[in-house]
């Protein structure tokens, strides 16, 4: 199965761009999308999506954040958010939705970004450990769980252009890098890293400032992780950098299920 997120920062300027396009080459088995900043009857789906069930996770605020999985397999289940007190901001602004299906949990994320100067960096910590327990709550219901999404967060210094000047910045703070690490240690494959340990000048988004992008002046921030359970299933993860239409790139997963 090929299995694909992306942060679109917005669907509705993105389907405007090479979407359709994307969707017909790359035909995912699951797509998972974050940053759609809209509601499901706002957005014309192109024809290429009407053979998936799609499920929307949509901000109380009107063109803000929001989530969506479009999927060729039903589903047995859909739960929207994550449902805990320490999550709660998070779960209005529709960061999370999670499938259940017959062998495992599929989940997509945009985790909360902690701002210029670190400003909602208290707040992004509670969220960290909130989203580590209820993944780990999934798995405690007896499947393992894939995850995929914008984690915003670089773990290591091979996973951003400038790691120097970064270190205190949103994405790249230790206590965001740390949080990354108990996520792992908990028991999560980072599948991009398991394929690539060492591969450098590999992002998924550029700042729409100073032709970063061209330059390849970026961060890995998006993701798949996999229950560790599920390691000897992993066929092959990418960045696929070479698909525009956001300052994100999609990141696929493919996977023996």
């Amino acid at each position: 199965m090929k299995l694909t997120s992306w942060n679109v920062n917005g669907l509705r300027a993105v389907l405007k761009k090479n979407f359709t396009e994307f969707v017909k080459s790359h035909a995912p088995d699951i797509l998972c999308l974050q940053e759609t900043k809209a509601r499901p009857e706002q957005v014309d789906l192109p024809l290429e999506l009407t053979g998936y069930h799609n499920y929307w996770n949509s901000a109380e605020k009107p063109g803000y954040s929001g989530t969506a999985v479009f999927t060729k397999h039903e589903p047995l289940d859909v739960r929207l958010g994550i449902g805990s007190e320490q999550a709660a901001e998070g779960d209005r602004e529709g960061r999370v939705i999670t499938l259940e299906f017959p062998d495992h949990f599929l989940v997509t994320v945009y985790t909360p970004n902690a701002k210029n100067e670190l400003a909602r960096l208290p707040y992004r910590m509670d969220w960290d450990v909130a989203f580590r327990e209820f993944l780990k709550s999934l798995e405690a219901e007896g499947k393992p769980v894939i995850a995929s999404g914008d984690l915003n967060v670089a773990h290591q210094e091979i996973d951003l252009a400038r790691p120097d000047t970064n270190h205190k910045s949103a994405g790249f703070s230790p206590e965001e890098r740390a949080g990354f690490s108990k996520l792992l240690e908990a028991g999560f494959i980072d599948t991009f890293r398991h394929f690539h340990p060492d591969k450098t000048e590999a992002y998924s988004w550029w700042s729409y400032r100073g032709g970063a992008r061209a330059r390849n002046v970026g961060w890995r921030i998006d993701y798949w992780l996999v229950s560790e359970s599920l390691a000897p299933k992993l066929q092959g993860a990418e960045i696929n950098a070479e698909v525009p239409g956001s300052d994100h790139c999609p990141v696929t997963l493919e996977i023996d299920l």
